[in-house]
């Protein structure tokens, strides 16, 4: 039986005692269901992680007893960070999954022409939540020690004023296939747009500022999809992925 991962917020020493936070607990307790003794792997997003044992059970708390710290799984040589067009619901959730199970090392939510969806304020923040959740979650379960951050939402045109060295962004049109786009740097970026794609305005922009347009095919993919089939390509590439 695979050994469950779990987010804590701090690792111990081994030989020593750790309480669980509430949201943990709560997962050995009434998620997952564990015994006294059973092992689990802890990692708190440093690179690090500890094998524990399961002391104690209650309802107030998990006490778990550390047994060993270990360098964690490291991370992908190639540095990318997701630039992803505001999806509608499951698309987003599923785009912000996918990709941290493909070695991701960032998170950017983008408000473009064509997003369909519009948040600001406590409706943002709440959501803002719900993605670095599903962050966490996808780390527990493909077994990444590092947490990709997920930055604050950002509109198209403040975001392009303050983005550095120029990346890649998925386009239909595009004249450059990605088997073809050469060899990357370590850090790149790759913009993904909304349901809709891209304005025109939005492309002209982006090449005005050094983009390049990438073609992954003959096919249009859905939002969902591009992003993963991109991050899957160049991590086949360039990554660790296939390694």
């Amino acid at each position: 039986m695979r050994i469950p991962r779990l987010r804590c917020t701090a690792l111990a020493e081994p030989g020593t005692r750790l309480a669980l936070d509430a949201e943990a607990s709560h997962r050995i307790l009434r998620v997952l269901r564990l015994a006294p003794g059973a092992e689990v792997v802890l990692f708190d997003g440093s690179g690090i992680e500890a094998r524990a044992r399961l002391a104690s059970l209650d309802p107030a708390g998990v006490d778990l007893e550390i047994l060993e710290r270990r360098p964690g799984l490291p991370p992908s040589p190639l540095r990318v960070t997701l630039v992803q067009g505001l999806a509608r619901g499951e698309r987003m959730d599923y785009s912000i999954q996918k990709a941290v199970e493909l070695g991701v090392a960032a998170i950017q939510p983008l408000l473009t022409r064509y997003s369909q969806v519009r948040l600001r304020g406590e409706r943002l923040e709440r959501r803002l939540a719900h993605w670095r959740g599903i962050v966490v979650g996808a780390c527990e379960q493909c077994g990444r020690s590092d947490i990709p951050p997920v930055h604050p939402l950002l509109p198209f045109d403040a975001w392009l004023e303050q983005t550095g060295t120029p990346g890649y962004y998925l386009d239909p049109a595009g004249r450059v296939p990605l088997a073809e786009a050469g060899d990357p740097p370590q850090s790149i970026d790759l913009l993904i747009g909304p349901e809709g794609g891209l304005a025109t305005e939005e492309r002209e922009r982006l090449q005005a500022a050094g983009w390049t347009g990438l073609r992954l095919g003959p096919r249009i993919l859905r939002t969902e999809t591009a992003g993963i089939a991109a991050l899957a390509g160049m991590q086949l590439l360039w990554g660790d992925l296939g390694g």
